[in-house]
């Protein structure tokens, strides 16, 4: 007698599926209550649930949280002919809420994601409750070492542990294991060159591209909470210190002893101060 073949499982950074413009976007919809929608960052193979995994139970408890996959990362589809700009983005985002029928949401935004989250809020005011700002970019800088191998990652097991040491403080988190997930999540068929295609040389152009005006950012009204960790290797914490002076109503909370990933390596304070603020 044989035993039927089995599927193998499938990967838990599957979660639903939606068309955002012809185009199948991946995302994790859990909970209930007022929604909020989590934007991961761009790291090489990243996806909603790699960048939230520790947060999205725990703020379920108590909101509607969604998290997807932003356009050309993760499992949601490439742009057509891997066209990429802050304009395009934000268009498939703004997409994927009208897809779930998202009036107005309260957005966390990590990195790359909380300059996305910024421009939403700058471009789109009425849709945007609250914001929290995590590690995010969104204001100029100086390109710095560590996000310049994140944006100019090449694929090998060694590069991605690199890179995972530079975004943690807590080298403890760091493992040939982790490395080796993240580094088969960045050589799935194309991933790569997709990704390669998003950010190239010269890459201070982008952090100017993601940047929104002073000016704009001095006019926002949505109550903002700033996170960054001390120590933080990819975005300079004088990007968070910069978004506090001009976000009139804004607070900042600086994690000591903490690099790029204050989700992970203060997975239970991030969920407390998130879902505290969060509340209506």
């Amino acid at each position: 007698m044989t035993t039927p073949a089995q599927s193998p499982p499938a990967s838990p950074e599957i979660g639903h599926s939606v068309a955002v413009d012809g185009l199948a976007t991946n995302y994790h919809d859990v909970g209930a209550g007022p929604p909020v929608l989590l934007l991961h960052g761009s790291g090489p193979g990243v996806s909603a649930w790699a960048n939230w995994r520790l947060n999205l139970p725990v703020l379920a408890q108590r909101y509607r949280v969604v998290a997807p996959d932003l356009l050309g990362f993760g499992y949601t589809a490439p742009a057509p002919g891997q066209q990429y700009s802050l304009a395009r983005w934000l268009q498939h985002l703004v997409g994927f809420l009208d897809a779930l029928a998202i009036e107005r949401v309260s957005v966390v935004g990590n990195s790359f994601g909380g300059a996305l989250a910024l421009a939403l809020a700058v471009q789109y005011p009425a849709r945007v409750a609250r914001l929290v700002l995590m590690g995010a970019a969104g204001v100029d800088f100086e390109l710095t070492p560590g996000l310049d191998a994140v944006w100019g990652y090449t694929p090998s097991a060694a590069n991605m542990r690199q890179l995972i040491e530079t975004f943690a403080y807590n080298q403890a988190l760091v493992s040939d294991d982790l490395a080796q997930l993240r580094f088969r999540a960045s050589v799935r068929p194309g991933v790569y060159e997709n990704y390669a295609s998003m950010f190239p040389p010269p890459r201070q152009a982008h952090i100017g591209e993601l940047a929104q005006p002073v000016a704009l950012l001095a006019g926002l009204v949505q109550p903002t909470l700033i996170l960054h960790g001390r120590e933080d290797r990819i975005i300079p914490l004088a990007c968070s210190l910069q978004l506090l002076q001009l976000i009139p109503h804004a607070q900042l909370h600086v994690f000591g002893h903490c690099g790029h990933w204050t989700q992970i390596e203060y997975c239970a304070d991030f969920n407390r101060l998130v879902g505290d603020f969060l509340a209506p």
